[in-house]
Parts: C-alpha cells; sequence; structure tokens
C-alpha cells in the first residue's frame, strides 16, 4: 500500500489525494490546516479512546468475577444490583431534563418508515434515498402482502383487481371522501374530501394529498394500462414512505482496509452530492440507477412549489473498537476507524451545509451521525466531545453535527438516561437495536450459567422491558416532538404479508419510526404510519418496567433440555453462523438475504451473527456441548450452506475443504475464542480473516 506523509500521520495515498481534491478542495479548506488539525484531533482522543475499551474489559473482568465466586449459589438480584454500582457499571440517573431545542428536519419529527442501506453497494444506495416515494400499487402487486405472490411474469388481472382494491380501501381510511367511496368516484372532477385541508395541490399526474403528515398522490392517467380500464382514470398510488434512511458504514459492510475505506467514502460522497449513477443488467438490459429528483406540483393558491424527492439521509459511523489502515498514527499504530469516520463523513457531509450539493439533504444545515455500540455515558461524554472538535476542524457552526444513539449495548440501556444527557446538546434519535443487545447480554452473562435457548430469549422479561424503557426513557427526556425514537429492523424481506400484520405493533409500542429491509417494505410500512397516531399511542403506554427487570439475566442454573433439544439449538446456530460468513469472509459482503436452517431468507448482519457465536460459546463453556459435537455441528452445517449456495458459480463451497476453509475457520474461532472476544464482538475476527482472504486473491 502506497503512503503518503501529513502532518506526521502515515495515510493510504490514494485516500489522501481523493480526500483532498473531491472534499477539502471545494470546501475552502487547506491542505496543511486540516491535516494538522486532524493530528492533533488524533493525539487527544486516541489514548481516550483506549482508556474507554480498557474501561469496558475491566468491567466485564469484574462481572465475570463475581458470577464465578458465586457459582452453584442462586442468583442475589439486589447483591448483583450493589455490585453493578459499586464498579460503576450502573451510574445515578440525572436530575430530571429535557434535550435541547434545536433546529431540525421535519423528517426527523414526522413518523415515517426508516431504510438501512449498506453503503458499499451504490444500487442498493440510490434505490433507498429515492425511497422517499414509491408505487402502493407495485408493492402490494409484487410481494406477497395480499397473501400470495404472483404466479408468473405476465399481468394477472385477478391480483390487479385485488391490488385496485387494498388502494381504494386505503384512501378511504386515510383520505376520505365528504361523501361516498373512492370505490365509486367516477372521475377526478368529483373529488370532494371529509377534510378539505388534506389536499395539497395537483402533481402532473394528478393530485397531492397528506395525512397525518405524510403526502399521497393519486396518479391519475387514461391512457395507463390500469388507468384506462379504471372507473376514475386511477392508474397508482404513490405514497411518501421512508422519510430517512441510514447510509451504514458499520455492520452492513465489510470494509477491512484503506481501499474498502475509500469505495465507502465515495459512495457517501456520491449521493450526497447528487451524482452517485450505477448500472446493472437483469433481463439482459442494461439499467441505471440515479437519484430522483424533488416532485412539483401546484399547490392550492395556484403557486408551482414541489416537495423533497429523496430520504433525508443519515451516515452511521463506525464504533469505537476497531482501527483501519487507511491511516497510520506517528507510533505506526492504525487510527481508530470510528476518528476516521466522524471526519471524513462530517467532512463530506459538510459540502451540504454549504450549499455545494445538487439538492439540499439538511435544509436545517445538520450533519445527521449514527453512533453504534457505545457503552454507558463515559463513551457518549466522549463522542459529543470529538464531534465537538471535529466541527471546529472543519469549521462548522457548533452543533452542526446531530447525533443518533443506537441503544443496542447493555451498558448504555441500564443508563440511557445519562446516556441522553452526555448527548443532550446534539441528540436527534435514539434506537433499539434488539441482536446486539441480546449478543451483549449473553456476553455480560457469561459466567452466571447457561444462556437460555435463542428462541427463547424473545420471551425473556430483560428483552421486553429493554424495548418499552427506550421508548419512556426517552420520553421521558424530551424526545417527542424534538428527536426520533426508534425500533429494529423487519428481517424477512420476502415476507411482507406477516410484516404488514406485526409491524404496526412498533408503532403502538411508541416509536416514531422503525426499520425496514427494502424499499417496497418501506411502502407497505408506511400503511402504519396512516392506520396508527402514535401520540395518541405514546399517551396510552403502561409505565415503564423496573430496572431491575432490565437487569434480569437469561441464564439458568440447571439443563433441563433434551438431547434433540440441544442438537437442534446447535445446528441451527452453526448454519446462521456459516450462511453468513462464508459471505463475509469469501466474497466481502456484509448484509445480504442469507437463507436460515428451513431456507427462509434473513436479512443478516454482524448483529445476528454475534448472538450465534455468543450463546455456541457460552453452552461451549458450560459444558452444555462439547467442542467435538460444535466442529461435527460446524461441518455438517457447512454442507448445508453449500448447498445453500449451489446456485452462485462465484461461491466456494466448504465442507470439501473443511477447518482450513477461512469462513470454517472464522466461524470457528468465533465459537472456540467467544468468551474471551471483547463484548463478544465479532469484528476483530471477520477482519482479519477477510483480509487474510483478499491477500489470497
Amino acid at each position: 500500500m502506497a503512503r503518503v506523509e501529513r502532518a506526521g500521520l502515515r495515510v493510504d495515498a490514494a485516500l489522501a489525494e481523493w480526500l483532498e481534491a473531491e472534499v477539502l478542495a471545494p470546501l475552502g479548506l487547506a491542505n496543511d490546516g486540516f491535516w494538522h488539525g486532524f493530528a492533533g484531533l488524533l493525539a487527544q482522543f486516541t489514548p481516550e479512546n483506549r482508556a474507554l475499551l480498557a474501561e469496558r474489559a475491566q468491567l466485564q473482568r469484574a462481572i465475570d468475577d463475581w458470577h464465578i465466586t458465586r457459582r452453584g449459589q442462586p442468583h442475589d438480584a439486589i447483591a448483583y444490583y450493589a455490585m453493578l454500582a459499586s464498579i460503576g457499571y450502573l451510574q445515578p440517573d440525572p436530575a430530571p431534563f429535557v434535550i435541547d431545542a434545536a433546529p431540525i428536519d421535519p423528517e426527523i419529527v414526522t413518523p415515517a418508515p426508516q431504510l438501512v442501506v449498506p453503503v458499499l453497494n451504490a444500487r442498493y444506495l440510490l434505490n433507498a434515498a429515492n425511497a422517499r416515494w414509491g408505487s402502493l400499487y407495485d408493492a402490494w402487486y409484487g410481494t406477497d402482502a395480499l397473501g400470495d405472490l404472483p404466479l408468473g411474469d405476465g399481468y394477472e388481472p385477478g391480483r390487479g383487481a385485488r391490488v385496485i382494491a387494498a388502494g381504494r380501501a386505503f384512501l378511504d381510511e386515510a383520505v376520505p371522501l365528504a361523501t361516498g367511496s373512492w370505490v365509486d368516484l367516477p372521475d377526478v372532477d368529483a373529488i370532494r374530501l371529509s377534510d378539505p385541508a388534506q389536499m395539497v395541490g395537483t402533481t402532473e399526474q394528478g393530485l397531492l394529498l397528506r395525512h397525518r403528515g405524510l403526502h399521497v398522490e393519486v396518479v391519475m392517467d387514461r391512457a395507463d394500462p390500469i388507468g384506462r380500464d379504471d372507473r376514475a382514470g386511477i392508474a397508482d398510488i404513490r405514497v411518501e414512505a421512508a422519510l430517512t434512511t441510514i447510509v451504514d458504514l458499520e455492520d452492513s459492510v465489510a470494509a477491512v482496509d484503506a481501499s474498502d475505506k475509500l469505495s465507502a467514502y465515495r459512495n457517501w460522497l456520491g449521493v450526497l452530492r447528487g451524482d452517485l449513477t450505477t448500472s446493472f443488467e437483469k433481463g439482459h438490459e442494461r439499467h441505471y440507477r440515479r437519484l430522483a429528483g424533488d416532485l412539483p406540483y401546484t399547490g392550492l393558491d395556484g403557486r408551482p412549489a414541489a416537495l423533497k424527492g429523496r430520504s433525508l439521509l443519515f451516515v452511521r459511523n463506525t464504533g469505537l473498537l476497531m482501527t483501519s489502515d487507511a491511516m497510520l498514527l506517528p507510533d505506526g499504530a492504525e487510527v481508530f476507524e470510528g476518528m476516521l469516520d466522524a471526519v471524513i463523513t462530517a467532512a463530506i457531509g459538510a459540502l451540504d451545509v454549504r450549499g455545494l450539493t445538487r439538492w439540499r439533504n439538511s435544509a436545517a444545515g445538520a450533519i445527521y451521525i449514527v453512533k453504534p455500540k457505545l457503552h454507558g455515558p463515559a463513551e457518549c461524554r466522549f463522542v459529543d466531545r470529538l464531534m465537538a472538535t471535529v466541527e471546529e476542524l472543519l469549521h462548522l457552526p457548533p452543533r452542526t453535527i446531530r447525533l443518533g444513539l443506537m441503544d443496542e449495548e447493555r451498558r448504555t440501556s441500564v443508563n440511557l438516561a445519562c446516556c441522553i444527557h452526555a448527548l443532550r446538546h446534539r441528540l436527534c434519535f435514539i434506537n433499539t437495536g434488539f441482536l446486539d443487545r441480546t449478543g451483549d447480554e449473553i456476553h455480560t452473562a457469561m459466567q452466571a450459567g447457561p444462556v437460555v435457548r435463542k428462541g427463547a430469549m424473545k420471551g425473556t422479561a430483560w428483552l421486553e422491558a429493554y424495548e418499552r424503557r427506550n421508548v419512556a426513557v426517552g420520553l421521558s427526556c424530551g424526545l417527542a416532538g424534538q428527536a426520533q425514537i426508534g425500533k429494529g429492523m423487519w428481517a424477512a424481506p420476502d415476507r411482507m404479508s406477516a410484516m404488514v400484520r406485526e409491524k404496526g405493533a412498533q408503532l403502538l409500542a411508541g416509536a416514531s419510526t422503525a426499520w425496514v429491509p427494502s424499499p417496497s417494505a418501506a411502502m407497505l410500512h408506511a400503511l402504519h404510519y396512516h392506520a396508527i397516531d402514535v401520540t395518541h399511542a405514546r399517551a396510552e403506554l403502561p409505565s415503564a418496567p423496573e430496572l431491575a427487570t432490565l437487569l434480569e439475566i437469561p441464564s439458568q442454573p440447571v439443563v433441563h433440555w433434551s438431547a434433540a433439544e440441544i442438537a437442534e439449538e446447535l445446528d441451527g446456530n452453526c448454519q446462521s453462523l456459516l450462511g453468513y460468513v462464508v459471505r463475509w469472509v469469501d466474497a466481502g459482503i456484509g448484509c445480504s438475504k442469507v437463507p436460515d436452517i428451513h431456507d427462509v431468507g434473513l436479512m443478516e448482519d454482524r448483529a445476528t451473527l454475534r448472538i450465534s457465536a455468543q450463546h455456541l460459546a457460552n453452552w461451549l463453556l458450560h459444558g452444555v456441548v462439547s467442542r467435538g459435537e460444535i466442529e461435527s455441528a460446524l461441518l455438517r452445517m457447512a454442507a448445508k450452506v453449500d448447498a445453500q449456495n449451489a446456485a452462485d458459480p462465484t461461491y466456494r463451497p466448504m465442507a470439501d475443504i473443511g477447518m482450513a476453509h477461512p469462513a470454517l475457520a472464522a466461524a470457528a474461532e468465533l465459537v472456540f475464542d467467544g468468551a474471551a472476544l471483547p463484548n463478544g464482538y465479532t469484528e476483530p475476527v471477520l477482519h482479519r480473516w477477510r483480509r487474510f482472504v483478499k491477500e489470497e486473491m
């Protein structure tokens, strides 16, 4: 790797050249001043980052030691609580407060779906950014949302009629007519709304309406094959759906070296600047993707106006743990990846703040950064100060950088009010991440005893308390109307009918946004925001569970599972591990639809992997399964995963190679060293094996 020296830093040459030409020059930032400022930032914060990681390890050792010394005794919840407080794991709640009011984009405070997309896939990135608007007709017709899938490539008139009927029912519910039903509407001139304030204006294609802050476009086109046969000439219903999208540099990407990081930063720059494009082959035809323009319309006063055509973009940085070879410190150590992300993604965001992009991402002049994997209030205060220093480096006004806090680590969950208080000047959202949260729960209680089966984890008291307390604490800290309170991903992209039935529960639980895996899912999830008044739902919420419930440990002193149940758990975890790891290590795919052991496609990222690996590590530690049984299950499930990937000509089978296969070796390491991995994170192992494979190529 070619490197250049900048202010004592040894920087990947391609990254330095790109950053100076594509970001610093347009911003008018002098190279020398920027690099000296960057070096100073790293000199200030690197020792603190290292100390915070050391504190994580020290706390975990103290918890492990406490469980080990009490092994064989009944769990004493009072003594456990006292121990956590004595070592500083639990912090006293701050005095009542509310987060600071700050100019915020309306997308942040309007209840609506949220997409999360891997930054390294330009096609998916553009699709997600464009998913602010989409066709309800297409979402219903092309998925199983109405109960089944289309039978073939040709148009099915009966299915089309069901889609149209669903559309009319939606309009009757969201934007009812003054008299009668949309079903009986003879033509556009006959439209009189029950609430005239819901009429916004007209577009080139039809009518623009609004309900609960979300817009609906009724497309009128009698020349269209659908509109031609429709009594009122309605050809489609387009809905405003993913108001916000998180562009992810973290769990859903496999970025392990300088070239990967540069690719990620290029895509973030392209989508924010407005010139990212890509093409792909489908059906022997070349298709192109680019960002959508705004939606022009004529208001009721006859004046031209426009609605934003793209999602408001967040960027999710990496956490505090990993380092990157994209930049070496003066002592030769790799830079902490989270600091690298903070400076470069914010510098790219500064182009938008300065009006140097084709379209403005943030009308409020903000840069929205999601910060994951923080452990407790001290780490939140660290990130708050880091972002303030980044603002100074880039000559941005204070609090330009707004932060989204992922409540996905146990020490953050149990100290959530303290964490929000630490970020109160720049907080723009909190979001539960129950997958990582479960992984950290298992690791924290690693020495307490064998944890319950993975499927049973969803019914544990701590998990329900976690989801409910996240909303309750957020509301008590004044997030309503000032920040998002979010919930996690629907993981089964092919099961939209189930999503339509079930995902509304997240709104009823008080969330103002929830994650979806695709644009079609965003269109369908938008229906929940029309059907459910989040403000009313929050008023009906029960009181928050006690902290003691959140601290309940999901382990059990006596193993009562049958041999068949243990074998089922073993195979399920090993198949899940390998199905994801083989794509990560061999193909550099950080997130994709991975078949589970029953061949159901699930969107998998590192958080899912963390659970499977930690669960097996826990059962191995406590003798529920043996090392030999795990090795046998890995080899057995390697054949299963090979068969699931047989249609992929680039796939390298595992079963014939055995433990010499990098993916199998990585999976085994994740399990057998799982109890010793820092907080059970999978990144150190995955990065090392992915680098090994890239060097082999």
